[in-house]
């Protein structure tokens, strides 16, 4: 039996993490088909022994990567393990939860990129890099309405964790495969957000040539210094991102069993929205996974376009 595909998900707390993860787990069939970690269970401390300490859950020192690692090595060789927990609400550490390993591994966290062996452990490395306003919105807006906390207790603790976001966080994310910034537009619609989508030499992506071009007033493919910029406008006309979407489908023919409508959808509060942004980005997501195992599998996936490898800089993501 072919070892499971590893994907991680690597970003700043609020970056929309555990959306973007959300469809793609749903589409590929949840619990079943998927084991899922979020890296925050592995953190060594609770909140109120971090505030005695005077450390935030950045800092490599607050966490148990190595086990992290040991346990990423148990699922890709198909072993269970014994997954520590974090209640985010009460701040403490709670009992372990059994995790069968499954075809397809997805992780979240902080700092699952920190260190060689933990990148190694993953097939494809995705971090989110979203304007710094917007993602300190996004995080009051869920730790407020989620996790229990104060306005005046997620701004300061913002505060706080800023020298470990460049010290620990940032630097993770020129180890990505896709980089992705999804940015507020002139449409208060939460749906309505652009996204600019990095994608590196590192992965063999889906050829999107035929169906976008350098400019234009859509979706817009550049090519770079061994890489893509993929540009996404947050309204992107429905029929055109349909029909990306069935660009993107068709070279994973293969797959054509995990079809759905339900991609691009994310909540604010309790209002369900829906993204055609959000829902290209899954897309692509979705295609590497299957495109991975695919090939894990003995098979070759022909459909793909796979630029020169190099370090072309990403300065272009937030221009």
């Amino acid at each position: 039996m072919a070892r499971p595909v590893v994907l991680g998900v690597v970003g700043d707390s609020g970056a929309g993490k555990t959306t973007l993860n959300r469809g793609v787990v749903r589409i590929l069939g949840g619990g079943g088909q998927v084991s899922y970690i979020s890296g925050d269970d592995y953190h060594r401390y609770g909140r109120d022994q971090r505030a005695e300490l005077g450390i935030t859950p950045l800092d490599p020192a607050a966490n148990h990567l190595d086990v992290l690692r040991q346990h990423l090595d148990h699922l890709r060789a198909s072993e269970p393990i014994l997954k520590p927990n974090y209640d985010h609400r009460s701040g403490t550490l709670g009992a372990p939860t059994y995790v069968r390993p499954h075809p397809y591994v997805v992780v979240e966290g902080l700092l699952n990129f920190h260190t060689e062996r933990l990148r190694d452990a993953h097939d494809i490395r995705v971090f989110l890099a979203p304007p710094e306003e917007l993602r300190r919105n996004w995080k009051l807006t869920r730790d407020c309405t989620r996790r229990g906390y104060t306005t005046h207790q997620v701004l300061a603790e913002l505060d706080r964790r800023e020298r470990d976001v460049d010290a620990f966080i940032a630097p993770q994310r020129r180890h990505a495969d896709i980089v992705v910034c999804f940015m507020p537009t002139d449409d208060p619609d939460p749906g309505k957000l652009d996204a600019h989508v990095i994608l590196r030499g590192t992965l063999k992506h889906p050829d999107l040539s035929p169906v976008l071009g350098p400019d234009g007033d859509g979706p817009t493919l550049v090519q770079r210094d061994g890489e893509m910029l993929l540009k996404i406008p947050g309204g992107t006309d429905s029929g055109l991102a349909a029909e990306l979407e069935e660009a993107v489908w068709d070279r994973m023919q293969y797959a054509s069993r995990l079809r759905a409508s339900r991609l691009g959808e994310f909540t604010v509060g309790t209002a369900l929205h829906r993204s055609e942004s959000l829902a290209l980005v899954q897309t692509l997501l979705l295609y590497h996974l299957v495109s991975t195992r695919a090939t894990i599998s003995g098979g070759e996936d022909p459909h793909v376009w796979h630029p020169p490898r190099g370090t072309g800089a990403d300065s272009a993501l937030h221009a």
